[in-house]
């Protein structure tokens, strides 16, 4: 996208914005911290027809090329870890979010839930692209 690195970087690091990127994401709210490392955040995210509620951590965060967030709550893990390079004019993203289960949902997620985050990785990046795109420079 032709966007600069540090604006891609510091929009898709302010977590509080995932509600415009992140189709799962009903709400993102910032409790504590200057947006670096540390920082918290609630996030409330609908998944499977059912809502779910994580805490994420600020776990790196190094401007403009790399950022990370995971999220915790007692049946799963999710570390979202985005890298930003550039290509000319253009920015890059590698956008990666791993997922671990706890208790019996690890049994059950290599079935059930696999798929369905496949399907919203796809739909996840559409909205990237388009939300980027759209915004005003």
């Amino acid at each position: 996208m032709s966007r600069s690195i540090e604006d891609v970087f510091d929009y898709l690091s302010d977590f509080e914005n995932t509600g415009e990127w992140d189709p799962g994401t009903v709400e993102t709210r910032r409790t504590s911290g200057d947006g670096g490392i540390g920082t918290t955040y609630d996030n409330r995210s609908t998944f499977a027809g059912r809502e779910v509620e994580l805490t994420y951590e600020t776990i790196g965060f190094d401007r403009p090329t790399f950022f990370s967030a995971r999220g915790r709550n007692k049946s799963s893990t999710a570390t979202d870890s985005l890298t930003f390079t550039r290509d000319g004019d253009r920015t890059q993203i590698h956008y990666r979010a791993d997922f671990q289960f706890h208790g019996v949902v690890r049994y059950v997620a290599p079935l059930v839930v696999k798929p369905k985050l496949d399907a919203l990785a796809d739909e996840t990046v559409q909205r990237l692209r388009d939300v980027l795109e759209s915004r005003p420079a």
